[in-house]
């Protein structure tokens, strides 16, 4: 068994026990030898007579009268003597014994303390900003040691990945927020050089450059909601067949726009939720849909309960789906369907990261993937009861 695979606790009390019968057995041993030596020492200073008789005591044997009274006679002021060395004797392997012991277990606090030591060194990078640090995996140490080692390095891989995607979404709202913005100064500069006419048409303009910023601002809005987990705070039951079909409804123009036949299976299904929020997610997955998906020229509904726990709401399409890449994957902030950021296809990327953080804060979650006959699902799986809170405050 190894010492790395047992808890400290555990450890602990066997080190100690270790190094109480380590202590015990250096000075009971160290004692038995050294008395040897004594006794050959003193035997050596006694007479023959008396020397005999202490043999013969020690096979079994009963010596001479006169020689066990030689025998009692020299050894007592040696017994006096002996008593004392005894006493010294047993304080000097107690010493060594402590010095040994002292040693080895210094030796294995290092040996436990060294992966924490690897690990403050880690922490102190990690500290600094450097997200790319790990602790080996070849580092040993007890069960604690190796459970902090691990939670750290997947601690260290998330605030990788988070400070990545601050990066690329940092860049993608710069590049969003460029493009409207660069138009409308450049209209306003235009009318302010009475280049272009101050006219309806630029002022028409204008509002359409504005209102893309606004949609932009508040997606951002609910992204930084969800993550504060302050994105659904009223729940009602809902039915989400007669959600689906006020969204559905209220969408029949960009439908008709878009050139898609509308085919629904709505079965009633009701679950704790936001209604409203509700709606945004839905409206977001059709406007994607007729964003990306509008070659295909359907788009199906569906809607029912999953199973005795969960409920659903199907979109399915007949356009390109998803690429290879990217399908099956959890949706990232700004994460499109194309490679291409282009605003051909309109929309910054936030439809589908919205539809996941408001699924995801009703305690569900979004499956999305390409189908084997040409175009995309996405399902979004909702609990049909509201789930406990845990006591720090996440949903369970």
């Amino acid at each position: 068994m190894k010492l790395s695979r047992l808890s400290l606790s555990t450890v602990s009390a066997l080190v100690t026990a270790a190094m109480l019968m380590l202590s015990f057995s250096i000075i009971f041993f160290g004692v038995m030898w050294v008395q040897g030596l004594y006794e050959q020492q003193y035997l050596s200073q006694i007479s023959d007579n008396a020397r005999l008789a202490y043999e013969m005591l020690d096979r079994g044997e009963l010596p001479k009268e006169a020689d066990f009274l030689a025998l009692v006679q020299q050894l007592t002021p040696l017994y006096e003597d002996a008593e004392a060395e005894l006493y010294l004797l047993v304080l000097k392997f107690g010493l060594g014994a402590a010095l040994i012991c002292s040693l080895i277990g210094y030796w294995l606090a290092r040996k436990f303390s060294s992966p924490l030591e690897k690990l403050t060194r880690v922490v102190n990078n990690l500290r600094e900003g450097d997200f790319s640090v790990r602790v080996p995996d070849t580092v040993k140490g007890t069960s604690e040691v190796a459970m902090l080692i691990e939670r750290f390095n997947a601690l260290a891989e998330e605030l990788e990945n988070m400070e990545r995607r601050l990066r690329f979404n940092t860049m993608a709202v710069a590049h969003e927020l460029r493009t409207p913005l660069t138009i409308v100064q450049g209209i306003l500069q235009g009318m302010a050089d009475k280049i272009f006419p101050r006219d309806d048409d630029r002022i028409q303009d204008l509002l359409m450059q504005v209102e893309g910023l606004t949609r932009l601002v508040n997606d951002l809005r609910t992204l930084s909601l969800a993550a504060s987990q302050k994105l659904v705070t009223e729940r009602c039951n809902t039915d989400i067949a007669q959600a689906a079909e006020q969204v559905l409804q209220a969408s029949r123009s960009l439908l008709a726009e878009a050139g898609m036949v509308l085919e629904t299976n709505l079965k009633r299904a009701i679950i704790p939720a936001d209604s409203q929020r509700l709606r945004q997610a839905m409206l977001a997955v059709l406007e994607n849909a007729c964003r990306y998906a509008s070659s295909g020229g359907y788009l199906r509904c569906e809607s029912g309960y999953l199973n005795k726990e969960e409920a659903f709401l199907r979109i399915i399409d007949r356009g390109p789906g998803f690429d290879q890449e990217f399908s099956g994957h959890t949706i990232d902030v700004f994460w499109r369907g194309e490679p291409s950021r282009a605003r051909a296809t309109g929309g910054s990327g936030l439809g589908l990261s919205i539809v996941r953080a408001i699924v995801t804060a009703h305690g569900g979650r979004v499956e999305q993937a390409s189908l084997a006959e040409g175009g995309a699902c996405v399902t979004m799986i909702f609990p049909r009861k509201l789930a406990e809170n845990k006591p720090d405050g996440t949903v369970a």
